[in-house]
């Protein structure tokens, strides 16, 4: 365990003692509540383009299986809404033969896909699980702006790439982007929280978990209204457009904040938000702690890094070992149907307990895992035995998991925040968040073999 003066145990009101009172004499309300929204923007726009690559997952695997001389089939079936438009577009208005996919398993209750879509999860998180190892050892090197820069580039590439896409290499090399971007992303803005009051969490939370529900609602909406597929994706250019606004333009610099920790701020890994604000240079909490100060503060965190890697492991199991496998043939919704609405509400739940800090906290991150894993086991053993009578049990049972799962986040990150010194925070904040990429990653390798397994024994 970390010595006392590393690690520091405070309840809220002792540790909110401790912190900077808001420390508000030369910042005014506006500052403030623009950096409150500022957040907020930054976390939605950083998990957008990943909840939409995850919500397509099923649609991209299934229609990936047709032969690739059929380009229309590919682009059309990857971001289809809805079955109606699906068919009415793969029509080719000169009678030919229809492509005969590569076998699903249709005999199977299961209804399964070639590939798992576990697939495309390890293909959005690998590359972040990459990033998020590495970026203790050197990432705070490289200045802010050109991170948020490159996170903005690769989120508009994978928007392009996956819309134009005809091969499933293509789309997967796409999805990759998506990855860099969101874990580049998350890594930073959570270790530039440490510069402001530390409410900023909670609405940097909150706002990952309104990317969930906006990216769905987007995905299907903008099909629905009657917006080409095609079109759908690349008008979602403007989110990444969104991310370096609200970064460059509506947050303010953290040397116009009282919340600057007397004065320790930035080095050239911690250049001024916008051009003419203060450059002074200050020292750097990442670069003044030395391999003992990390190790000290890195068993410190071990507490809720290991519960809130186990509750990602179970969420994700499910979501994307789960999932498709969960198929009810008495429901008028079709697989593609269901397999959406299971990701709408369960994103859904996570943006509900995302923004629930304000309202209340919760200590026992170890609980909300215990949970979660109960939660696996009962909808392991419904795809095995199939005993639910009706798809809306399970409505609600996704519905809770999101809830825990957000729970876990924003909790996680709250109590790291709170209770680690100013000096150690910034090291802090980017290293717990390791906890759900790992989590994630473990679950994806998982559910593969679990796939193939379940789909070929019925």
């Amino acid at each position: 365990m970390a010595s006392a003066d590393t690690w520091q145990q405070h309840s809220d009101s002792e540790r909110e003692e401790l912190l900077p009172r808001k420390s508000r004499e030369p910042e005014t309300q506006s500052v403030h509540w623009r950096n409150l929204i500022g957040f907020w923007l930054l976390g939605l726009c950083n998990n957008f383009s990943y909840v939409v690559m995850l919500s397509a997952a099923h649609d991209i695997l299934r229609n990936q299986s047709a032969p690739e001389n059929n380009s229309h089939r590919w682009k059309l079936g990857l971001t289809k809404a809805n079955p109606q438009l699906h068919i009415q577009l793969l029509v080719d208005p000169e009678p030919s033969p229809e492509p005969t996919p590569i076998s699903h398993n249709s005999t199977s209750r299961y209804d399964c896909n070639p590939v798992s879509t576990a697939a495309v999860l390890l293909a959005d998180i690998l590359p972040t699980f990459i990033i998020k190892m590495l970026a203790p050892f050197g990432l705070h090197l490289l200045p802010y702006s050109p991170r948020i820069i490159l996170c903005g580039a690769c989120a508009a590439s994978s928007f392009l790439l996956v819309a134009f896409s005809q091969k499933v290499m293509t789309s997967l090399s796409g999805v990759v982007l998506t990855s860099i971007s969101c874990g580049l992303g998350e890594i930073t803005f959570l270790a530039l929280t440490a510069f402001y009051p530390s409410e900023v969490v909670s609405w940097w939370s909150s706002g990952t978990g309104g990317a969930g529900v906006l990216g769905a609602l987007s995905y299907l909406g903008l099909t629905l209204v009657g917006l080409s597929p095609e079109n759908t994706l690349i008008s979602m250019l403007g989110i990444p457009v969104l991310l370096l606004a609200t970064y460059f333009l509506l947050l303010k610099s953290p040397d116009s904040l009282a919340s600057q920790r007397d004065g320790v701020l930035e080095t050239s890994a911690q250049q001024p938000l916008a051009a003419g604000e203060s450059s002074k240079p200050h020292p750097n909490f990442n670069q003044s702690l030395s391999f003992s100060d990390r190790w000290n503060v890195f068993k410190g965190l071990l507490k809720y890094i290991v519960p809130l890697t186990l509750v990602y492991f179970a969420e994700y199991f499910i979501n994307q070992g789960l999932f498709e496998l969960l198929f009810f043939r008495n429901t008028s919704l079709n697989h593609a149907q269901q397999y959406r609405w299971y990701q709408m509400l369960y994103q859904v739940g996570v943006f509900v307990s995302r923004s629930s800090l304000r309202c209340c906290h919760f200590r026992y991150i170890w609980l909300l895992a215990v949970l979660q894993f109960l939660n696996l086991g009962f909808l392991m053993a419904e795809v095995w035995f199939n005993f639910l009578p009706s798809i809306y049990l399970v409505f609600l049972i996704i519905l809770y998991e999101g809830f825990l799962g957000g729970a876990a986040y924003v909790n996680t990150f709250h109590r790291v925040a709170v209770e680690t010194q100013d000096e150690h925070r910034e090291f802090a904040m980017a290293t717990a968040c390791i906890a759900d990429t790992l989590g994630i990653s473990l679950s994806g390798a998982l559910a593969l073999p679990l796939h193939d397994f379940l789909c070929q024994s019925h």
